[in-house]
């Protein structure tokens, strides 16, 4: 059974945070930006399909959100933009023909 809280249409954060992560998805390239935003990636490789990567991707936004809710001092937002933005273009690419 699929953990409906990681899945992109589901996601539910504020406004602003929103707003912002579409704002860079403009600017989202996936070879850049994945291998920055998942851990153990090789810098400039392709961490596999988007089916692969957005669970992983999911997660890792998740915790951050955590984090950002209990008001942590490990709270990033601007890799809380860049992992949302992430969440988007690889669902994208997912619902492309």
């Amino acid at each position: 059974m699929t953990d409906t809280r990681l899945q992109p249409g589901t996601i539910r954060r504020p406004a602003l945070l929103i707003r912002a992560a579409r704002h860079a998805l403009g600017g989202y390239c996936r070879q850049r930006d994945l291998s920055r935003l998942m851990p153990g990636c090789i810098p400039g490789s392709i961490p596999g399909a988007p089916a692969a990567v957005l669970p992983r991707i999911l997660a890792a936004e998740a915790e951050l959100d955590s984090a950002r809710r209990a008001g942590t001092g490990r709270y990033d937002p601007a890799r809380h933009i860049a992992l949302l933005a992430a969440i988007m273009g690889e669902a994208r690419l997912i619902a492309a023909p």
